[in-house]
């Protein structure tokens, strides 16, 4: 089935114009204007090897959708648009999943933080996101990526890579190999937390990174965009999440990358997020913010050299050593996090 084919089940026409947006990790998604009224949306093929169930990320984003306007949410959001056939799904001939969804105009994304207000003003949002979803009757969240939070499976992972992994590949990673070895201790606190239920479980946005916020041209933030990985686990991974996007002051994919650690964006990061969420966090949670920082950038470096042991299978690369070069960068980030916190 042709893309614009896909395309005229959604929205009754192919008379369109496609862009493809390539600043996505996981699925492929295309920019689409209908040229009759102008109208633009965002259509995705749901890469279905890392979301096995489609559906249950269309379902949560839908059940999000609803908490939010119930909760009065004042930032705009992204809608599931139906097909003709009053589908979120459809599945073309190869079986691939598509789902299209509004667009909001007149935003812009990062990359990369521009400033430590832009970076308070984000964290702010999804400290608010999150202040509105978590009520105190949870409603029931299906996991679109099973163990996705499961870092002793993380570990246990990178461990089977180490032992399967290509000689050369090995030995192209060594020096990032012993030091994630090094601090192969580092997430034990965390796991051992979550199974002595020491941490709430909550919805969580789980890759409330920077690129995923859309902004006005003032730097406003007006959304919080990509729903998929919406699960329930503990808020402290949000806010590791925003620490290793935010703070990071060179693109991840810059494995040259020095001194990549801004401790103003940092505590900016840290101010933004409590300023909704301070009444709600546990001391628990309170107490291993700093902590919780290190762990997320460690697990996603962790994440990037399994992966490139593994022949770089999950994650969209353009070179070879593209996981390696993410690898460097996160261990450069975590280097300067844990200088700054003086825990080295």
């Amino acid at each position: 089935m042709e893309l614009k084919n896909i395309i005229s089940k959604f929205i009754g026409t192919d008379n369109c114009t496609v862009t493809q947006i390539n600043n996505g990790l996981i699925n492929t998604t295309y920019c689409v204007e209908n040229n009759q009224n102008r109208e633009k949306y965002i259509l995705q093929k749901i890469n279905t090897q890392v979301f096995k169930r489609p559906e249950q990320v269309i379902n949560n984003h839908l059940k999000i959708n609803k908490i939010l306007k119930e909760g009065q949410y004042h930032f705009k959001m992204t809608q599931p648009i139906a097909s003709s056939s009053e589908e979120f799904l459809i599945r073309d001939g190869n079986g691939d999943s598509w789902r299209m969804t509004s667009f909001i105009d007149n935003s812009i994304t990062f990359l990369t933080v521009p400033s430590a207000e832009t970076a308070s003003k984000a964290a702010r949002a999804v400290g608010y996101f999150l202040s509105i979803i978590n009520t105190q009757s949870l409603p029931i969240i299906e996991d679109p990526l099973p163990d996705f939070l499961n870092f002793e499976k993380r570990l246990t992972d990178y461990k089977i890579s180490l032992e399967s992994g290509s000689s050369s590949l090995k030995e192209n990673a060594k020096a990032e190999i012993e030091m994630m070895n090094q601090l192969l201790w580092l997430p034990d606190q965390w796991i051992k937390m979550q199974n002595n239920g020491q941490l709430p479980k909550r919805i969580v946005h789980a890759d409330a990174k920077i690129s995923n916020i859309l902004f006005d041209q003032n730097h406003d933030p007006m959304a919080i965009i990509d729903l998929d990985t919406i699960m329930t686990s503990t808020i402290l991974y949000d806010f590791g999440t925003m620490i290793q996007s935010y703070t990071n002051t060179t693109n991840e994919d810059d494995g040259t990358a020095q001194n990549n650690f801004n401790s103003e964006i940092f505590e900016s990061v840290k101010e933004g997020f409590l300023f909704h969420l301070k009444d709600l966090l546990t001391p628990d949670e309170f107490e291993n913010l700093d902590y919780s920082a290190q762990v997320a950038i460690y697990i996603q470096g962790l994440r990037f050299l399994t992966d490139y042991l593994n022949g770089s299978t999950y994650y969209s690369t353009t070179y070879p050593e593209h996981n390696l070069d993410r690898t460097k960068n996160q261990l450069e980030l975590l280097r300067g996090l844990r200088s700054y916190l003086k825990v080295d």
